[in-house]
């Protein structure tokens, strides 16, 4: 499925889809078959330790899956800061947080329903980056 980069200008509304990392995906994995390791190299009782081990190895795999099976998401920028529909919803109290690379947005919709998502490098290209950083009413990351 072709990609086009989304057009955005500042009295446009913007389209940026969200969609599941590989590198989390990657690193749930990772971790997938590094617990059980960790729980057999401790000084845990061996018959209890198997079953963790177990336990372990299967729960990172699920959340795995589970990560990468997120459905594609659509988020729509006002031209107003804070303001943005998710897949059609209104988000209310709609924050934009930055921790380096990463951006977390995080709203409440109407219901009273809170909820998040994350972009990671792998799913936040230069050009969408700079848009929800013009798009965050505070403007994080942005010179003066």
């Amino acid at each position: 499925m072709p990609r086009s980069t989304p057009s955005c200008s500042t009295s446009a509304a913007c389209r940026l889809e969200w969609r599941s990392s590989r590198w989390v995906t990657g690193a749930l994995s990772l971790l997938a078959v590094l617990a059980p390791l960790s729980v057999l190299a401790s000084d845990m009782p061996r018959p209890l330790a198997w079953p963790l081990a177990g336990l372990a190895a299967g729960w990172g795999l699920l959340a795995a899956r589970r990560e990468r099976r997120r459905p594609p998401r659509v988020l729509l920028l006002s031209p107003a800061p804070g303001q943005a529909t998710l897949d059609g919803v209104p988000l209310a109290e709609a924050t934009l947080a930055w921790r380096g690379p990463l951006a977390f947005l995080r709203w409440r919709d109407a219901a009273g329903r809170r909820g998040r998502l994350a972009w990671w490098p792998d799913t936040l290209p230069p050009a969408q980056r700079r848009v929800l950083k013009l798009w965050s009413p505070d403007r994080a990351g942005m010179a003066p």
